[in-house]
C-alpha cells in the first residue's frame, strides 16, 4: 500500500555532493509510525544498509562508511526523506533504494529481511 519513489542521482567527482529524496505515496508515513532508510547495491555485491530514520525522525543510525558524512532526514508533511550525501568516494558507486518498514529505525540495520517496502532505486556514481 506504500509506493516509495527515489530521485536525485547522478554523476559527481569524489569529494563532491548529491541529495537523495524519496517520496512516499499511498500511505502517509505516521499512520503506521514507519521506520525509513537507505540501502544500497553495487554489481556483484549484496544489498546493504545505508542509514534510517524513526517514524517521528527523533533518531538516525548510519553505517560505519558513512557516519560523518552523510546526513539522513525526513519531513513527514511532505512526505519525503533526503538523503545528504557529502565527501562522495569511488566506493560509494551504487544504486541507491529507499526503503520503509513498520518497526524500530534500528532494525533497519540488520539488513533487507527487515525491510517492508522498497523504491525503484536511483543510481549514484563516483569518478576519481
Amino acid at each position: 500500500q506504500v509506493q516509495l519513489a527515489e530521485s536525485g542521482g547522478g554523476l559527481v567527482q569524489a569529494g563532491g555532493s548529491l541529495r537523495l529524496s524519496c517520496v512516499a505515496s499511498g500511505r502517509t508515513f505516521t499512520d503506521n509510525f514507519m521506520a525509513m532508510g537507505w540501502f544500497r547495491q553495487a554489481p556483484g555485491k549484496e544489498r546493504e544498509f545505508v542509514a534510517s530514520v524513526s517514524w517521528n525522525g527523533d533518531s538516525t543510525y548510519y553505517a560505519d562508511s558513512v557516519k560523518g558524512r552523510w546526513t539522513i532526514s525526513r519531513d513527514n508533511d511532505k512526505k519525503t526523506m533526503y538523503l545528504q550525501m557529502n565527501s562522495l568516494k569511488p566506493e560509494d558507486t551504487a544504486i541507491y533504494y529507499c526503503a520503509a518498514c513498520a518497526g524500530a529505525a534500528s532494525q533497519l540495520r540488520r539488513g533487507v529481511r527487515s525491510v517492508s517496502y522498497w523504491g525503484q532505486g536511483t543510481q549514484v556514481s563516483v569518478s576519481s
